[in-house]
């Protein structure tokens, strides 16, 4: 993952200062004809997916430790921790891939013997995954330090899992050390020492910072493999949503049926609303050109990250994550941070993003979440905060044009007489269309009616749902679980 972190400074001076240096004499290598970059037969919209990292991101001279995971977790735990994980992806996103690290000081080892419940955890539920080398630490420039080492580890996990038709190869992430010759001929060489691995099982990344996959796709030694893209908004300057569409069709060209976009992001925790057509945000132009490509080209797609990640701009998590992780031990749920993100990767995806349906936790106490009392259906009942227990009546649907529904649609999340003022009760009523009615989820983890601007709070004596000034105190923050 090249967006910034202590690891990747380097990466944003090269992306600045070398980026012509880097990638002009890579294009002069490249734009093989269309035979030649899309020979069928290639399917790489069917990888619908996310990252799953280490927190702190994947560059580590150490064991390769996914975010909910622990060095001292056995198989079984890692499995069951795992099978949460999954199971909040598909409910969450549909997804159907996850794309996992390996280094060489966690293949072979004990940690592997463990780290193997996640892998196989998604394969049980029917995920792809994409196993992919990240090199051993920073210092190690975006190169292979120690080659035997290197084909150890994949000696060890094509000896594991090459049987396996759900889990795919990834050979190097950004091998930005080594210039296009050195890179294409260092994959050709992976590829003859391992040829009992079906080519349509292997991602061989582009080259540099997995930003330019023709050189790879125009070497007829890698005929066959799928080729892995890079894209981040602040890897170049700031464009329009057509210059990012452009720019993104460049580091592909005529690869796409070839090509699985499997590292791109955008911040998911400062409120951006990524299904806003208009916005002059560089960062909404980039995901919502990046994600409308994928789906036009039939590129398939990976976000970075779901879980895990760099801390560089949030001390505790990746700014980029879609998801907080939630609960302990092996009782695991996600947190959407950014509803609009979930949307538009469903978009890239082909899928209709739809409703979304779940409870809405409260953060002002132990496992509370959003209720109608005594699961009334009758207008004007206040909801309060309650034990979660998977009711009816703790599930609420965000619909598209701003509603919170319970009841399968029945009745709306509603301001009693259209108040405004501070202290006003909130609770159910048949859903209108009013103005009354209609919520935004912002970045802080608080819900805000539109007509009022004021928050979804409770009350700090009664637990029970009214407006108030937003003032970012627990009882105003909200997790959707």
């Amino acid at each position: 993952m090249p967006h910034p972190s202590p690891s990747r400074t380097v990466h944003r001076v090269l992306a600045c200062l070398l980026g012509a240096a880097l990638f002009a004499p890579l294009t002069a290598l490249t734009d093989a004809s269309p035979a030649t970059a899309d020979t069928p037969p290639f399917a790489a919209a069917q990888f619908q997916g996310v990252n799953w990292a280490r927190p702190g991101d994947n560059y580590v001279d150490g064991p390769v430790v996914l975010e909910g995971l622990n060095v001292t977790d056995s198989y079984a735990t890692v499995k069951a921790k795992a099978d949460a994980v999954y199971n909040g992806l598909k409910a969450t996103l549909s997804a159907n891939t996850v794309r996992l690290p390996v280094n060489t000081k966690s293949v072979g080892t004990a940690w592997w013997n463990a780290y193997t419940g996640a892998i196989d955890s998604a394969t049980a539920k029917g995920f792809k995954v994409v196993l992919s080398y990240w090199e051993d630490g920073a210092s190690s420039n975006g190169r292979i330090v120690d080659m035997a080492a290197f084909n150890t580890m994949w000696n060890t996990v094509v000896a594991k899992y090459g049987s396996n038709g759900l889990v795919y190869f990834e050979p190097m992430n950004e091998p930005h050390g080594y210039d296009a010759t050195e890179w294409t001929n260092l994959a050709a060489t992976w590829l003859a020492d391992r040829p009992s691995v079906p080519r349509a099982r292997i991602f061989i990344s582009g080259v540099g910072y997995n930003g330019d996959v023709k050189p790879v796709c125009g070497d007829s030694r890698l005929d066959g493999t799928y080729l892995s893209y890079h894209h981040y908004a602040f890897m170049s300057a700031a464009k329009t949503y057509d210059q990012w569409v452009a720019h993104f069709k460049d580091g592909i060209g005529s690869c796409a049926s070839r090509t699985v976009l499997d590292e791109f992001g955008a911040p998911m925790d400062d409120g951006l609303n990524y299904n806003t057509t208009t916005s002059t945000d560089n960062f909404i132009r980039y995901l919502r050109a990046d994600t409308d490509t994928v789906r036009a080209l039939g590129v398939g797609a990976v976000y970075w990250p779901a879980l895990g990640g760099p801390h560089n701009e949030r001390p505790t998590y990746d700014y980029y994550s879609l998801f907080a992780l939630q609960g302990s031990g092996t009782n695991l749920s996600l947190g959407v941070r950014n509803i609009s993100g979930i949307d538009r990767l469903k978009y890239a995806w082909g899928l209709d993003p739809g409703a979304h349906t779940g409870a809405l936790h409260s953060l002002s106490g132990t496992n509370r979440c959003l209720d109608v009392p005594g699961a009334t259906h009758t207008n004007s009942t206040q909801v309060m905060a309650w034990t979660c227990n998977g009711g009816d009546n703790q599930k609420w649907t965000r619909t598209p044009s701003g509603q919170l529904t319970v009841y399968n649609g029945e009745k709306c999340l509603d301001v009693g007489g259209q108040a405004t003022a501070n202290g006003s009760a909130v609770g159910i009523y048949d859903c209108n269309g009013g103005a009354n009615q209609k919520w935004t989820f912002s970045s802080d983890g608080t819900i805000r009616g539109v007509q009022s601007g004021r928050c979804l709070d409770l009350d700090q004596t009664t637990a029970k749902g009214q407006l108030y000034d937003c003032w970012a105190g627990d009882n105003q923050k909200w997790q959707t679980l």
